[in-house]
């Protein structure tokens, strides 16, 4: 530790040298309102770096008619009005968007040797990913407009998108207006919308198919017509166009299909088979409380329909139940119009035959990292910024997936 706090010093003399400048060759830069301001001196500007503090000389002017002082070395180097330099907003913004505020700050002291304060990690962090998620809305307005750039590169053999949500507890303000899901209930969360997009290269000896170690994450706190446009621009970006086979994976969730049958027309729609089963464990114990015996052999046989495919036998089968136990009657035909609704989707054995995906892991995966980390902890409730820091978390997210390094602006690392 002595010796990487000697090597900070070091570094951090050294930058100094770097940035420090001498009296300008013009008296004068233009101002904002303008006018021209006049230079009057060197000042100190003092910003902690990567490497620790470090204070550099640069030429101060004011102008006399609105007495703005601008800057040009600040702004270049993207310290204008900061007191962190580029790099260590980006790491502020990381570490904040992973966990606690507090704790984002020890780790920061811990792992950097940088001292901040809670408060500044917390305000990194936002600001980072509002910047973000404005970008991605002007990507977003892109598509809109088909302004987007033409994806050049080789043909893909099968791409993936898959798309879910989850409701995260938020402030009250946050749900006025929107109806609960107990009747006569107001709502007590919001909707976090998480989309994932890769590819596979094939299949390996046993025809199970392989996924590119690249996925690209996008997701928001937003209604589905929005989000469908957003799922559209990254689909589109990481080589829709020129994929041979296309995939939409998600749960039973109409809006998802909805969506994907508009932005996505003609691609395979496959329901996670993981969470179809769900929805039998979940009918098998309502059907035999307290009978283990019974509940399993139910289960087994109604998932053996599923995983072959057959829909329509496993339907008449649910159906058959509703004159035995009246009691669950609507909860036995919501599960049966659940499997007839979706019965084209899961005809799993043809697509395990052409090397599919059939299970959303990558995007339930993505859920339980960004969305249970960042936006789910124990007594957490999100106010309107949180939306920002999910969307620095999802970067993250997405970058370390597919081997590059976090994309949080302004592009400068010192």
């Amino acid at each position: 530790m002595f010796v990487r706090q000697s090597m900070h010093r070091a570094g951090a003399a050294a930058l100094s040298h770097l940035l420090n400048q001498g009296p300008p060759e013009s008296p004068a830069i233009p101002c904002s309102c303008g006018h021209m301001a006049l230079y009057k001196e060197l000042r100190s500007k003092p910003v902690l770096t990567v490497v620790g503090p470090v204070a550099y000389q640069r030429p101060y002017y004011v102008c006399s008619q609105c007495h703005h002082a601008p800057n040009p070395t600040d702004a270049a180097l993207g310290v204008e009005r900061q007191e962190f330099s580029p790099g260590v907003r980006r790491m502020m913004a990381v570490v904040g968007s992973d966990s606690a505020f507090e704790a984002a700050r020890e780790q920061l002291e811990l792992l950097a040797g940088l001292t901040v304060s809670t408060k500044s990690v917390e305000r990194q962090a936002e600001q980072i990913g509002a910047e973000i998620m404005r970008l991605e809305q002007a990507e977003t307005q892109r598509g809109l407009q088909l302004d987007l750039p033409i994806p050049l590169g080789p043909p893909i053999p099968v791409i993936y998108v898959e798309i879910d949500g989850t409701g995260v507890p938020v402030v009250r303000k946050e749900t006025q207006g929107r109806i609960g899901k107990v009747e006569g209930q107001p709502a007590h969360t919001r909707e976090v919308k998480l989309g994932c997009v890769f590819t596979s290269v094939g299949v390996d000896q046993e025809n199970r198919p392989i996924r590119d170690e690249a996925s690209t994450y996008t997701g928001a706190m937003e209604v589905a017509e929005e989000f469908a446009r957003r799922i559209y621009s990254v689909a589109y970006q990481r080589g829709w166009a020129r994929a041979a086979s296309k995939v939409v994976l998600g749960d039973g969730a109409v809006w998802i299909w909805n969506l994907a049958t508009e932005q996505f027309p003609g691609a395979i729609l496959i329901v996670d088979f993981y969470h179809a089963s769900e929805h039998l464990h979940k009918l098998s114990r309502l059907l035999f409380p307290g009978e283990e015996a019974a509940r399993r052999a139910w289960t087994t046989s109604a998932a053996d329909l599923l995983d072959k495919g057959e829909i329509e036998m496993l339907v008449a089968v649910v159906r058959s139940l509703v004159s035995e136990r009246p009691e669950l009657a609507g909860k036995l035909n919501t599960e049966a119009e659940y499997f007839e609704r979706n019965a084209a989707k899961m005809r799993y054995p043809a697509f395990r035959a052409k090397g599919l995906f059939v299970g959303s892991g990558v995007i339930e995966a993505g859920c339980k990292t960004v969305i249970g980390s960042r936006l789910k902890q124990s007594g957490m409730f999100k106010a309107p910024t949180g939306s920002s820091l999910f969307a620095v978390a999802v970067s993250a997210v997405s970058s370390r997936t597919s081997g590059s390094r976090l994309t949080l602006p302004p592009e400068r690392h010192f």
